[in-house]
């Protein structure tokens, strides 16, 4: 049995005779007498790395907070950081529907909606990207290195200009675009 705590104390440990095991797992594991076959994780003693990422959300305060930044840090085309968001947006609508909310829950609320909205704004950006690079293909025939060198400075556009310039694109020559957006 695993018995994910978010912290465990040096007495709590030693109370249950538990011990590392560092040859063969990671700080923050300890494992209780082999008749009781339960190992105590202490989420908040584990290291930072990808490996423990998952188990990190599950802490508390700082350690998730700082599991939080780093999923959101990861590329957006990691698999990791895909699998991860799924689960924690599925989280985040269980724990919100919940009638009673302690105070873990609403701060695990906080901290899992910045994440989701970092990431949806990430995947709108990745959205208007990709149709962007498709009417500029379309428009242009293809989509070269000075046509790609544009597309950041048009999505920075504020969006009312951004989408006049959807608009117009047909209007544009390929050499009025890139004097325009490519400084």
């Amino acid at each position: 049995m695993w018995v994910l705590a978010p912290s465990a104390s040096t007495g709590l440990i030693e109370s249950f005779g538990a011990k590392l095991d560092l040859d063969n797992w990671l700080p923050g594991v300890f494992f209780l007498p082999d008749a009781f076959k339960t190992a105590i994780v202490a989420i908040n003693q584990l290291p930072v790395t990808n490996e423990t990422l998952l188990c990190r959300l599950l802490g508390r305060d700082k350690v998730q907070q700082e599991a939080v930044k780093q999923l959101v840090a990861l590329a957006p085309e990691n698999p990791l950081r895909h699998n991860i968001l799924e689960l924690v947006f599925s989280w985040r609508v269980s724990v919100q529907t919940q009638e009673i909310l302690t105070e873990d829950d609403q701060e695990l609320i906080m901290n899992l909606t910045a994440a989701y909205q970092e990431a949806r704004a990430e995947a709108v950006q990745e959205g208007q990207r990709l149709v962007l690079e498709n009417l500029l293909r379309v428009r242009f025939g293809n989509l070269d290195n000075e046509l790609s060198r544009t597309i950041d400075n048009l999505l920075n556009l504020p969006i009312d200009e951004y989408s006049r310039l959807l608009l117009h694109l047909n209007n544009l020559s390929r050499e009025e675009l890139l004097a325009r957006f490519n400084n």
